[in-house]
């Protein structure tokens, strides 16, 4: 018979499932304690009016979990100074979305070699997500393969769903089901719309395809994920975070009947893609809080041991230790000083 199926499939690997991988690395009931209050802060943070800030920060994308693990342990030093005011979440990001090709995190090549061993991947990024919490640090990811969150999304703390995938219906659907507050990201061409879309889709419930925990092709049916919310990035236009661009997202989210709540990321084209203006978009929306702006919650900044990336695929003992192999990073010590001007600015918002 004529072959008409798997004609470009050149292999199929069999993973753990999730149950099982899940049984072999499972969370402590500290951490599903710390995980729920974490999910809980956030979403007051993001929602009502405590007025801490929400600061998603860390490496673009964990490629040296020795190296990721050094970044949260100063994270959370830095995060126990600064809590009246800040609450801190770390980057964990082991999925990476390529425009054509290139390594695609840490999940999907692990070893940094092409072999694509996605069970060590799974593995190591359940791993190092239980290290990160047990330093009392909340966890933050972006979901890009629609299998991954049955591995991973119960250790992860707050979630987002990329440019790229924004528009996506699957990705939508997925996160209808998922259990953390989680933010949808602008187009890449700028849309604010495209975001509002997706935080109303993913808040109704869905049916849709997906896999249950012991691995089966299942019916996934949802409730939707009321704990939605905006993430301003720039796009193809340029920023967006200025205070007219705010002002316009507010009322594009008050005509959608959504809260008005905004969450600026620093990086990408709010930053020209030029990681070292990081802190200035940061020092441009504490203008806005302390001018009386209510909608900004927070921002996302891309931070590491070293400034700047390198290039990649490159020999791995070649590899400069903290420096990001994908979108560049500003460094240890001027994450130190944002950070504590964040705190120092916010003050009379507390008194």
């Amino acid at each position: 018979m004529q072959k008409t199926s798997d004609i470009n499939v050149v292999e199929t690997r069999a993973l753990p499932s999730p149950a099982a991988l899940l049984s072999e690395i499972p969370k402590t009931e500290s951490q599903a304690e710390f995980i729920a209050k974490a999910r809980s802060e956030i979403h007051r943070l993001i929602f009502t009016d405590d007025k801490r800030f929400l600061l998603i920060i860390g490496p673009c994308s964990i490629h040296d979990p020795e190296a990721g693990r050094d970044y949260a342990r100063r994270l959370a030093a830095l995060s126990r100074e600064v809590s009246d005011r800040i609450m801190i979440v770390m980057r964990v990001y082991f999925e990476k979305p390529r425009t054509t090709v290139g390594w695609k995190g840490l999940v999907m090549d692990p070893h940094l070699d092409g072999s694509h061993d996605i069970a060590a991947g799974l593995r190591l990024g359940r791993m190092f997500l239980r290290d990160v919490l047990d330093l009392g640090l909340p966890t933050a990811t972006e979901f890009l393969d629609p299998i991954t969150p049955q591995y991973v999304a119960d250790l992860v703390c707050w979630g987002a769903i990329g440019a790229r995938t924004t528009e996506s219906q699957t990705h939508r659907q997925m996160a209808s089901g998922l259990s953390m507050p989680l933010g949808f990201k602008n187009g890449t061409d700028g849309s604010i719309q495209t975001a509002i879309n997706a935080i109303k889709a993913a808040g109704q419930p869905q049916t849709f395809l997906g896999i249950n925990l012991d691995g089966a092709s299942s019916a996934i049916v949802t409730r939707g994920n009321p704990n939605c919310h905006i993430v301003l990035r720039g796009g193809a236009g340029g920023p967006n975070y200025s205070p007219e661009h705010i002002v316009r997202t507010e009322e594009i989210l008050a005509k959608a009947g959504l809260p008005k709540s905004i969450l600026v990321d620093c990086s990408h084209d709010n930053s020209a893609k030029k990681p070292e203006l990081q802190p200035d978009v940061m020092r441009a929306l504490l203008a806005q809080i302390t001018a009386g702006n209510h909608s900004i919650m927070g921002a996302m900044v891309e931070s590491n041991l070293g400034a700047g990336s390198q290039p990649f695929p490159q020999p791995k003992e070649k590899l400069r230790y903290g420096v990001s192999i994908t979108d560049g990073c500003i460094d240890w010590t001027a994450t130190e000083v944002m950070v504590r001007e964040i705190h120092a600015t916010l003050a009379p918002l507390f008194r």
